[in-house]
């Protein structure tokens, strides 16, 4: 608890004692001899010290304009029953109704718990290291890029960064949910909010501040609250017109039946103050956006920021998911998957690898790059324990050419080497096997002859089958994937991880075009969601219902295009987010449909005088506590 609740709490104590003390005074006729008056001031005693910030608040806001509001509702209601000589029944109001803003106040902090601890991720200080070696204690604001930091175990990492000296293992779970340290060592990308472990790690600055993953982090969560779904947007709108017509109405009842002469004045303003008392719509106002909240809180727990309650919303209602395949589906590492030998020159499997990788020496594509490394590997060598390194004297770099769009032509060991595509090899006229295999071929012809091909493919993430699994069994009707790459790569990868629809082959402004074609045929009640991996495809994550980010820990682009970002790239979390969001929608239809139902019906019964003021209290403070307990479920999450 806070200081100001702990302080609340002890006066609900205090007045509670007093309430209690005063009803047995009262059953047992100590009050009777006493003027009515005389009484009146012994309960206004307690009501002022339960209720005095009530009173203060509802003339405030009467003064500035803002009369129809749950304070003026008390006041008036609590009022209206001294009025009528219902002493007990008013203190009892003001101090259920204090009891239930007490609880309210303590489940809105438990529920932003979560987001709290996230917020504690922003670094307090960073030791900057100067010229001469020196290291000072400075705001993480005052750094600048390039500028040296000391890291010292425990501390966290206050500025996106690399590692120049030093290894270590760094804590992310504050930021992706993830409860293994991973390993950093010099020319590692580090990222601030991190905490770093036991050893001692000096870091160059990448980033400002301002523009590190921490600040834009911290930013999201502080605006997420501004960003109302439709249903809290509606509940606002119905509590300011709802409020002024219940006042309205409870002033008709006061006065109407009693100048009509159906009923006394003193009976009259009971079922007024009744009807007054358990209009107050505090249930919906506090519930709904404690669900939402709640909601967005369990999904930061998994390490997914969802940027606002209307982005939760749309989640809920997601019925087609569409991928990007590289980054997404895919780690985005090329690996050498397979290596074809023509069987008539009697060649192994190694002696082509090491030919190709010896031509793509040169080269830094990534494609060039994953030959290489499968050659030092010794992927396909007949010994596990072989060492293979390059021999530049068997390569003619003045001789190593990109031919563009097909390959590379270089000279090895003083003959024509050819690497590249099919259409490489027929320019030069060399007769050659198509090959068949899913993934990126290099054909390989060596002194105007085909020697093989070797086969790079993409690396399929360990999680993306379970990931597409378990968004078909919550509800999610059809997942599509979209790539430039071959449409037999595509149709392989879909295939290993069940994807229902691929579209292959497609320049980066295809994907806009198509999303609109799938967007075109969902209604409102079905979104799109499109996940990518936030740099090239930011179009279409905003374009889409909802765009998800895979965070990259730290990609900029993740964070600001889209409305959800996964921040260790864990596509299963998609079908946990969907979880939460359904969860949460069904908590908050639950507490608007409760809330309205009871009130309504002690309201009717109010009015025709079938109640008491203790169920009135039970129709606020009561239904109040129920509805906010049922919110508090959506912080709670158990992946199935």
């Amino acid at each position: 608890m806070t200081k100001k609740q702990k302080k609340m709490r002890n006066r609900i104590i205090v007045v509670l004692v007093l309430f209690f003390a005063l009803l047995i005074i009262d059953k047992v006729g100590v009050f009777e001899p006493l003027p009515w008056f005389v009484t009146g001031i012994i309960y206004l005693i307690p009501y002022f010290i339960i209720g005095y910030d009530v009173l203060k608040k509802a003339f405030i806001n009467i003064s500035h304009g803002q009369v129809f509001d749950e304070n003026f509702l008390m006041m008036i209601a609590t009022f209206g029953a001294f009025g009528i000589q219902e002493y007990s029944e008013a203190l009892a109001v003001m101090l259920f109704y204090q009891i239930g803003e007490l609880f309210q106040s303590v489940a809105v902090g438990k529920s932003r718990q979560s987001i709290t601890e996230l917020m504690s991720i922003a670094p307090e200080s960073a030791n900057l290291i100067d010229l001469e070696g020196n290291v000072s204690e400075v705001d993480p604001e005052e750094v600048s890029v390039g500028d040296m930091l000391l890291v010292r175990a425990g501390e966290k990492i206050p500025v996106d960064a690399v590692v120049v000296e030093g290894e270590s293992f760094v804590d992310t779970a504050a930021l992706t949910g993830e409860s293994v340290p991973r390993k950093v060592k010099p020319d590692d990308s580090v990222i601030s909010g991190c905490v770093n472990g036991e050893g001692i790690l000096k870091v160059r600055v990448e980033k400002a501040y301002e523009d590190s993953t921490v600040s834009k982090i911290l930013e999201l969560v502080e605006n997420a609250s501004n960003k109302k779904s439709r249903m809290e947007n509606f509940i606002t709108r119905f509590a300011r017109v709802y409020t002024p017509v219940v006042t309205i109405g409870a002033l008709l009842l006061a006065v109407i039946p009693a100048v009509c002469g159906f009923l006394p004045w003193a009976d009259s303003i009971r079922r007024a103050c009744i009807f007054l008392i358990v209009s107050c719509p505090c249930a919906l106002v506090i519930s709904v956006p404690l669900g939402f909240f709640g909601g967005i809180g369990a999904s930061s727990k998994l390490g997914v920021l969802v940027k606002g309650s209307n982005y939760l919303e749309s989640v809920s209602k997601i019925s087609t998911v569409v991928f990007d395949k590289t980054g997404t589906i895919t780690k985005g590492e090329f690996k050498v998957t397979e290596v074809v030998v023509d069987p008539a020159l009697g060649l192994d499997k190694a002696e082509v690898l090491k030919i190709a990788a010896h031509g793509e020496s040169l080269s830094n594509h990534p494609i060039a790059k994953s030959i290489c490394n499968s050659y030092a590997s010794g992927d396909f060598e007949s010994s596990s324990d072989a060492n293979n390194t390059i021999d530049s004297g068997l390569i003619d770099e003045t001789q190593t050419k990109e031919v563009s769009g097909h390959g590379i032509s270089s000279v090895y060991q003083g003959k024509e080497l050819l690497l590249g595509n099919s259409k490489l090899l027929t320019d030069y006229g060399i007769s050659f096997t198509e090959v068949e295999s899913a993934g990126t071929i290099v054909y390989v012809a060596l002194d105007g002859k085909y020697l093989g091909a070797v086969i790079i493919s993409d690396v399929i993430k360990d999680t993306a089958k379970e990931a597409i699994s378990a968004l078909k069994k919550c509800g999610v009707k059809n997942t599509v994937m979209l790539t430039g790459d071959r449409e037999k790569a595509a149709k392989d990868v879909a295939e290993k991880v069940g994807v229902d629809q691929v579209i292959a082959e497609l320049l980066p402004a295809d994907k806009v075009s198509r999303v609109e074609k799938l967007l075109s045929s969902l209604d409102n009640e079905n979104k799109l969601a499109f996940v990518g991996d936030g740099i090239n495809d930011a179009p279409v994550l905003m374009r889409a219902d909802v765009g998800i980010a895979m965070g990259s820990l730290g990609s900029d682009a993740a964070i600001e295009a889209a409305d959800v970002v996964i921040m260790d790239d864990d596509i299963s979390k998609i079908a946990s987010v969907v979880e939460i969001a359904r969860k949460t929608m069904r908590i908050v239809k639950e507490n608007i449909v409760f809330a309205l139902s009871v009130k309504l019906i002690i309201l009717v019964l109010g009015a025709l005088g079938l109640t008491t003021m203790w169920l009135a209290v039970f129709g606020d403070v009561g239904v109040a506590v129920i509805a906010i307990l049922n919110s508090m479920r959506a912080l709670k999450y158990e992946k199935k």
